[in-house]
């Protein structure tokens, strides 16, 4: 296997404050690279009362992925970008993604933002020959109840990641996705700290557990590594064989 060290590669998590995104970012810190993430709240002081984030070592910037305004008048800090992680994206339980406004709200930041993530960056990783990691779910191929418009901004993302890895291999770039099961995370907070909806999800999982954020991190790893580099246009599931049953 090629080495997975990131010495002086520069890798953007987007979404890398907490969660899923904060263990990606920290992962790829731990193997050398120049590691920045994007957050929503004005400082990386902001977030330092959050047990789901830690910030040490990794350089922060805000940015809403949902306004395009925002992202237009960005100058990056560094002058390489090497791996571009969108991990960002945001969930309505309850019912509430019926609601026009609230589906659209969704979508504009689960799908637009990602795409407009990537057209950002498009000239900067096409130079390094970088790659994209799309941040996905198992909702993009088992629907949730009472969610449609997480499960039809995942669906748009498996696609997408298809519709950019054919159009911009010409440019060198690799995009890939990863589907995760349930991780607990503040985002899943709501389904993963309800011992019954847990116990019914486990239960149909053929490894018998819940996911860890390092499990998709060390995915996120290969995948950006010279390891991986004949893989492009694929989500893969990270969720223990649920899509199995």
């Amino acid at each position: 296997m090629e080495s997975l060290d990131f010495k002086n590669k520069t890798v953007l998590v987007v979404g890398g404050t907490g969660g899923i995104g904060n263990g990606i970012a920290r992962a790829f810190k731990d193997r050398q690279a120049e590691a920045c993430v994007w957050g929503t709240r004005p400082t990386a002081s902001d977030y330092q009362d959050d047990p789901d984030s830690d910030l040490e070592g990794l350089a922060f910037e805000q940015m809403d992925v949902s306004d395009q305004a925002a992202l237009d008048a960005y100058s990056p800090s560094f002058d390489r970008l090497d791996v571009l992680v969108l991990s960002h994206g945001i969930v309505m339980w309850g019912g509430r993604e019926y609601q026009p406004d609230n589906f659209k709200r969704v979508m504009d930041v689960n799908v637009a933002g990602v795409l407009a993530c990537c057209v950002k960056f498009q000239e900067m990783l096409a130079a390094s020959a970088g790659t994209i990691i799309i941040l996905n779910s198992v909702g993009a191929f088992r629907s949730n109840p009472k969610l449609p418009a997480y499960n039809a901004s995942k669906a748009a993302l498996e696609s997408l990641t298809r519709t950019l890895a054919l159009d911009w291999a010409e440019d060198g770039i690799r995009v890939n996705g990863i589907a995760p099961g349930m991780v607990p995370t503040r985002m899943t907070k709501v389904a993963a700290e309800d011992p019954k909806r847990v116990a019914a999800y486990v239960s149909r999982v053929p490894l018998g557990r819940t996911g860890k954020v390092e499990n998709v991190a060390d995915l996120a790893v290969f995948l950006a590594s010279p390891s991986a580099s004949y893989l492009t246009g694929l989500t893969i599931p990270v969720e223990g064989g649920r899509l199995l049953t």
